[in-house]
């Protein structure tokens, strides 16, 4: 399988701009070849477009410093490209599974530049990475390649922050677990309750959404390609960015400890797309980051050769007691305990749902009998009126 490792590095002031011009021509290269795509009634194939848009154009006066950088991260903007336009057209047909792929668009000047280089672009040189026709960069090594890399990205992103991320092939490891399995439940005000009774709490984002907020309606009141605006706009791009970061620590340090103490993850399937469509919940889902910590436990799950389980979204954990198995149908949101007259226990909402996950992962949900079927079962709140 293979992984991906980001490192961050401070170029010098002649390095920012040799990748400055790196990035330019990259992004010329990329809206050039796309825009020969679109002129063209039936797509030309990747070695036709790099002649034409790089070998050719390099001896024309409007693009011949196009030959003053690598050719090797040009060349790649246009494979990158073909790719683009193959999971374009494998989406149309269905041949692609998840959310559709849309139609390739032009790269723009603002906003997140990248560039890759291949073997023969880069090599190592001591404790830093020469990147042709750029130099050698130095980059904050916090942990060891454990392989040598078969592809390096240079990436700038909307904050002016320069990161170096290499793609490498990992083997799986085998490690014994602690538990043989776990259900997962997700949710806005605990970001996950776990079958086994913990709970895991979100870090806050509100302080730094209000900034972000506020910064962006006096980003909307500022004149366009002025000095103040683009002054602001780094400033959202730096908030951002710090509310991201907090949220990929989280979801590591979480997903690790999930991954290294179960055998068996299982997991419920929610349709998040849809669920973002509530005007007064989609600000706080969006922010907790829920598929980005799927992928985060599936991705760790198969490295270190756990198991990972999905049921599906139509399956009554929160309705059932996951005692007695009794099914006491559809509760509102703002109960979060009940009380099962069928067996007498009180459940907490979010560890019955996560504890019915676990259940019907492991195959285990028909040992359960449903007993006194004609007996209520009523939020906690409302004992005393039954």
């Amino acid at each position: 399988m293979k992984a991906r490792y980001r490192y961050r590095f401070y170029p010098t002031s002649q390095q920012q701009q040799s990748l400055a011009r790196l990035f330019g021509c990259v992004r010329v290269v990329w809206n050039d070849a796309l825009a020969l795509c679109k002129q063209s009634d039936k797509k030309p194939s990747s070695a036709d477009l790099q002649k034409i848009v790089i070998t050719q154009a390099k001896n024309t006066e409007e693009r011949a410093w196009l030959g003053e950088v690598s050719c090797v991260p040009l060349q790649q903007s246009v494979a990158d490209l073909d790719v683009a336009f193959k999971n374009f057209f494998n989406s149309c047909k269905g041949k692609r599974k998840g959310r559709k792929v849309g139609y390739p668009k032009f790269k723009k000047r603002t906003g997140s530049q990248s560039a890759r280089f291949r073997v023969g672009g880069f090599s190592f040189k001591h404790r830093g990475i020469y990147l042709a026709k750029i130099g050698i960069v130095s980059p904050i090594w916090s942990r060891e390649l454990p392989s040598e890399p078969s592809s390096v990205t240079v990436i700038k992103d909307c904050a002016n922050r320069y990161f170096l991320t290499f793609v490498i092939e990992v083997q799986p490891i085998q490690a014994e677990a602690k538990n043989p399995s776990i259900g997962i439940d997700l949710g806005i005000k605990t970001f996950a309750v776990m079958s086994n009774g913990e709970k895991a709490e979100s870090p806050s984002y509100k302080k730094l959404d209000r900034k972000v907020r506020k910064l962006q309606r006096k980003l909307a009141r500022q004149p366009h390609d002025s000095r103040r605006r683009s002054v602001t706009r780094i400033r959202i791009a730096k908030l951002h960015n710090q509310i991201a970061d907090t949220r990929q620590d989280f979801l590591h340090k979480l997903s690790t400890k999930i991954v290294n103490e179960n055998q068996v993850i299982i997991w419920e399937d929610l349709n998040v797309s849809g669920m973002v469509k509530n005007r007064k919940l989609s600000r706080a889902i969006s922010q907790q980051g829920w598929y980005e910590f799927r992928t985060l436990c599936e991705a760790k799950s198969e490295k270190l050769g756990r198991e990972f389980k999905v049921i599906s979204r139509w399956e009554p954990t929160s309705q059932v007691c996951s005692d007695c198995g009794f099914k006491w149908g559809k509760i509102d949101l703002s109960i979060r305990s009940v009380l099962c007259l069928s067996c007498g226990t009180e459940q907490d909402r979010d560890e019955n749902a996560a504890r019915n996950i676990e259940m019907v992962g492991m195959g285990h949900r028909h040992d359960l009998k449903c007993t006194l079927r004609q007996s209520k079962t009523i939020s906690v709140a409302s004992v005393d009126e039954a």
